[in-house]
């Protein structure tokens, strides 16, 4: 979300207690770079909040801010904001502020956050407030005068109470109101008002990182899509702990693909901001993992954020190590700016993004304004899952994985059953299993009683009989599921005090194979699992993806079309992953450095969930890699025999 801006100390405050940013100016010197060539693969565009159009009033302030920033990143274009919290630019500086960035070769925009006055916890317009509606169409019109394309920032929501609002909701949900409130407001409030001023306008809405809370703010995937020109993503996920988010850095590829699927090429590009990181590998990583997701463009948000000083904050073991975010070797005796910062990452992604394919990964389908088991898709990639999400049932996909968010969708279980009937696998998590215990039992009779267990120990096994050890971790809390013997089998379990629990059941239906993946009650002990068990449940959930690997949590495995993949490490230390790839490949190559890794002895390797002989499973070449702190690396099949 593009944060609202306050002036003075407020400011400072806010960047201060997210980054510890100091008060150094940017040095001069040896460390300053040339200004950086155009990426090839993206666009890179920087939104100018209102506020900072006003300070462009001076012509000073102007050209020595731009000197500044398009030293650092190569800008293609600017979104200009006409209104933000009761505050609008007038026309002439308006026009002004255009025609500086048209005369330095930057395309430009409109933008506009339809806020209203903050108090520290963000408020929306008043839409059934007659004034407000009124000046909610001002704004709009205004725009349209001026900018034949328009964004919104992410505070295009609904979350009043007030008389009037009570008043119109009347028996409706609050969810079912705001949406079909703000369908109307999208419609006869801003994009037919500014279409009758500007027939050539294009109107963008940008859809915020909070996706599971959209129908409770009136944001609405299903209808607003379709009303507008196009949609835009939110790939802003700062920092997993201290946030009150919490969102997890794989979201910043997950999101993309999510939205790609719901507009398809519609979906303009990712907005990432400077807030709310401890370290400034993380900003580099939300623009990395944009771009991997293949986005068209990066939104860099905001200018005048882009002129503070980004200092290397709490980068920990890996301050010495020459990591992808190379921050000591680039810039040892000075201090860069976040304009430089975005420059170098972008650069860095922008010499593999050409040579990547089409994203593929695990199919889980998400309804569209649905909620439950909120961003454990996020988790799931974040433990080396290829993720895949999409608004409607996939039935072209082999695999395709349900969170409790598919209950949403009345005809889930027929659709389940029908893909199960057709050869197709089905993954169901515990949450969609307490949900739909019922109706689930129709396929296989599964239970989750209630009780919790704390298991420390892990086995795998295909069939009857011992299991392979897979690990162990601290006690982690999971929900016990029951199950009949002999009709589910379990593939992997945990066991408590030597009591079972199974984390990944299976079960045959029709042609397929129905598994039931456990989720512990907290989604971050997912990363407290042994290396084992998610090496175990990446080859079952994943085996019919072109790449799977062996990887400790907090690894991503992105995979393309093409033969080629990236894993990224989010851990504070190196490490070395296996990767297997399908078919008898010799050799990788990196793509960036073009190095060449071979194959490992023996030339083929099982399949990772082959520990007791699974029938069927293909023969995979594997490769060791090491990965560096908060890096990434790419690689394409080099020779196969």
């Amino acid at each position: 979300m593009g944060r609202l801006l306050w002036s003075g100390s407020m400011c400072g405050l806010l960047l201060a207690c997210a980054f510890s940013l100091g008060s150094s100016a940017i040095t001069s010197g040896q460390d300053v770079a040339p200004a950086p060539a155009a990426n090839k693969n993206f666009k890179v565009a920087v939104y100018i909040p209102v506020s900072i159009v006003e300070r462009m009033r001076d012509p000073q302030y102007l050209d020595s801010t731009w000197k500044q920033i398009s030293a650092g990143v190569k800008v293609d274009k600017v979104y200009i904001e006409t209104y933000r919290s009761r505050e609008m630019a007038d026309g002439p500086l308006i026009e002004s502020v255009k025609k500086f960035f048209e005369n330095h070769g930057v395309q430009v925009a409109g933008g506009i956050a339809y806020s209203d006055r903050d108090a520290g916890q963000f408020r929306s317009f008043v839409f059934t407030n007659p004034a407000d509606r009124a000046y909610v169409k001002q704004v709009a019109e205004f725009t349209a005068k001026h900018f034949n394309e328009i964004i919104l920032d992410d505070f295009f929501f609904n979350n009043t109470k007030d008389p009037s609002d009570i008043a119109a909701k009347g028996n409706q949900s609050w969810s079912e109101f705001r949406l079909k409130l703000m369908d109307e407001v999208s419609r006869d409030l801003i994009a037919d008002a500014a279409r009758k001023v500007n027939p050539k306008v294009k109107i963008i809405i940008k859809f915020p990182n909070w996706y599971p809370s959209f129908q409770g703010n009136g944001y609405d995937l299903a209808v607003e899509p379709t009303i507008f020109s196009g949609i835009y993503t939110g790939t802003e996920t700062r920092d997993p702990v201290i946030t009150d988010q919490q969102l997890q850095q794989y979201e910043s590829y997950e999101i993309v693909r999510y939205f790609d699927n719901v507009a398809p090429g519609r979906n303009g590009g990712g907005w990432v901001d400077t807030f709310s990181i401890r370290y400034v590998d993380r900003y580099a990583e939300q623009l990395w993992d944009t771009m991997l997701a293949k986005a068209p463009q990066i939104m860099l948000f905001e200018y005048s954020n882009l002129l503070l000083p980004a200092q290397p904050g709490d980068r920990g073991a890996w301050t010495d190590m020459h990591t992808s975010f190379d921050y000591q070797a680039w810039w040892p005796h000075s201090t860069p700016d976040f304009a430089a910062v975005a420059g170098k990452a972008l650069n860095e992604v922008d010499q593999v993004i050409g040579k990547l394919g089409n994203p593929v990964g695990v199919a889980v389908y998400r309804p569209l304004n649905s909620t439950g088991e909120d961003y454990l898709a996020n988790y799931l990639g974040e433990i080396g899952i290829p993720v895949e999400m999409v608004p409607h049932f996939p039935t072209q996909a082999k695999t395709v994985l349900l969170t409790a968010a598919a209950a949403h969708d009345p005809n889930i279980l027929a659709e389940i059953k029908a893909h199960l009937m057709a050869g197709g696998n089905v993954v169901i998590t515990t949450g969609l299993l307490k949900k739909m215990s019922e109706q689930i039992a129709q396929i296989c009779e599964l239970r989750v009683p209630g009780n919790q267990l704390l298991p420390t120990e892990y086995w795998g096994a295909y069939g009857a009989g011992n299991g392979a050890n897979l690990g162990t971790s601290d006690p982690l809390m999971v929900p016990e599921v029951d199950y009949f013997t002999n009709d589910a089998w379990p593939l992997v379990r945990g066991t408590a005090n030597g009591h079972g629990a199974p984390l990944l059941l299976m079960d045959r239906y029709g042609k397929g194979v129905l598994y039931a993946l456990t989720i512990p009650d907290n989604f971050n002990d997912l990363y407290r699992l042994p290396r084992g068990v998610l090496t175990a449940l990446r080859g079952y959930i994943g085996g019919e993806l072109p790449e799977t690997m062996d990887a400790p949590s907090q690894v991503s495995l992105m995979e393309y079309d093409n033969k080629t993949f990236v894993v990224q490490s989010f851990r504070d230390k190196p490490i070395v992953v296996t990767v297997w790839v399908k078919g008898t490949a010799n050799e990788i190559r990196n793509l960036v450095t073009g190095e060449m890794v071979q194959a490992s002895s023996p030339q083929t390797a099982a399949h990772p969930g082959e520990y007791r002989g699974i029938p069927g499973t293909e023969q995979r070449t594997s490769f060791q890699i090491k990965v560096q702190p908060h890096s990434f690396v790419a690689f394409t099949m080099a020779r196969t025999q």
